[in-house]
């Protein structure tokens, strides 16, 4: 049974006008069905400082699947290389590295902020500058991406 379409209408015989009103109920439900929940990307902004030095992404990535889901890569045409990077104090000294993944919880979020994970673009392109946006792909474990542009910021951010 559709569960878009009423029990008292998929059960019983109605007759044209209530086979008509069944059909319509099941389209109208069968969309909302489809679409579910799904990855969404906020708050994005790359921060540039100059061209030799690495410029860094940040956003929030919200999972609304009933699954987690891992995060392994991105890139740009803007960036020579870009990363998933994470920044950390260790033994008192603040220490920035590479992760292979990050996993977004079921019906959860990261947040990729300054002084935890952010994107790395090391050897930004002059394509590069505040006031434009720089497009982002996002790779993800199970083989999709997610592209999304991200306005570009000076050294003091948004």
């Amino acid at each position: 049974m559709n569960p878009a379409v009423p029990a008292s209408l998929s059960m019983r015989r109605r007759g044209p006008a209530a086979a008509s009103l069944a059909l319509a109920l099941a389209l109208l439900g069968a969309p909302a069905l489809a679409a579910g929940p799904s990855l969404t990307i906020s708050h994005q902004w790359i921060r540039f400082l100059t061209p030799r030095i690495p410029a860094a992404g940040y956003f929030t990535l919200s999972n609304g699947t009933g699954h987690p889901v891992v995060l392994t890569g991105a890139a740009s045409s803007d960036c020579g290389q870009l990363m998933l990077h994470r920044s950390m104090e260790k033994n008192g000294m603040a220490k920035m590295e590479m992760v292979p993944a990050i996993t977004v919880p079921a019906h959860g979020s990261v947040t990729f902020r300054p002084g935890g994970y952010h994107l790395m673009c090391m050897s930004p392109s002059a394509a590069i500058q505040p006031g434009r946006h720089m497009p982002v792909s996002l790779r993800f474990k199970d083989g999709e991406s997610l592209s999304v542009d991200f306005p570009v910021y000076g050294a003091t951010g948004k």
